[in-house]
């Protein structure tokens, strides 16, 4: 019915990658299903995307057998349920800086006795068709990830990580940097404290931990899986088209062009 692989990696601790979707367009998410990531966030907290095509995105998604999770704009019952019912594989919550942050996330994200999520039938429930084997499902394999992308859930991530129903944290390095005073200076000494807060946390105590690193450099995800992170956002679909362009033309242009032409056009 949905996606298990993913929920049963993150059991394992096993390592997954990931993208971060902003384009609403379902091309978009098709061409990325055919890069061999492992799971596609929606992201609906910082861009257009509406919740008619949010749906839309998550069908195209696992119809390549990819897991689909959506990043919610706000840790809000109604606004959970709705990525839910429109059939997401999990979500990822932001802004989770205590244990009560963590505990209202997932019981939004499941049914009684888990959780107070409100029951309606939409595609998740194959329209009414299987609601039982739905609620089975959520109750054992949907998936909850906390964004910690604030001191304070740094500095809580040892009750964080210690809800039942949370799957795994994601730390977003931009919103952790403007909450030390250092925004967007990912490698200040202030945050590779606090990174090595969680870190430190998340591996004594065997949870998955996962970052989203935005440029896409594929050294920086080298750098943060030999440190232990398993849950690797690679970037998002413009700047993965950005840096394709970038590249493109520079190649084009210093083939095509004398070094004369290149010097001029510099001036």
């Amino acid at each position: 019915m949905k996606n298990t692989i993913l929920k049963t990696n993150l059991r394992n601790n096993q390592f997954t990658l990931g993208s971060w979707i902003t384009i609403g367009h379902p091309s978009v998410a098709e061409i990325l299903c055919q890069s061999d990531f492992d799971w596609l966030t929606i992201d609906m907290e910082h861009n257009a995307i509406d919740p008619s095509m949010m749906q839309t995105l998550i069908s195209v998604i696992q119809s390549h057998g990819v897991a689909a999770l959506v990043r919610v704009w706000k840790n809000d019952e109604v606004i959970i349920k709705h990525a839910l019912d429109a059939g997401a594989d999990g979500i990822i919550v932001p802004m989770i800086n205590t244990c009560k942050d963590a505990e209202k996330a997932v019981s939004y994200a499941k049914y009684p006795p888990e959780g107070c999520r409100g029951v309606g039938l939409s595609r998740a429930q194959e329209y009414g068709n299987s609601f039982e084997k739905y609620k089975e499902w959520v109750k054992e394999s949907s998936i909850v990830v906390a964004q910690i992308e604030h001191i304070d859930g740094v500095n809580n991530i040892d009750s964080i990580i210690k809800t039942p129903g949370i799957d795994g944290v994601i730390v977003g390095p931009y919103d952790l940097s403007g909450s030390l005073g250092c925004v967007g200076e990912l490698e200040h000494d202030l945050v590779n404290n606090a990174l090595k807060k969680v870190e430190n946390s998340c591996l004594k105590n065997k949870i998955v931990m996962g970052y989203h690193i935005v440029d896409p450099d594929p050294l920086k995800v080298k750098r943060f899986v030999e440190k232990g992170y398993k849950f690797i956002a690679y970037s998002t679909d413009f700047l993965l088209l950005n840096s394709a362009i970038k590249s493109g033309v520079g190649d084009i242009k210093s083939q095509m062009l004398s070094p004369e032409d290149n010097s001029s056009q510099n001036k």
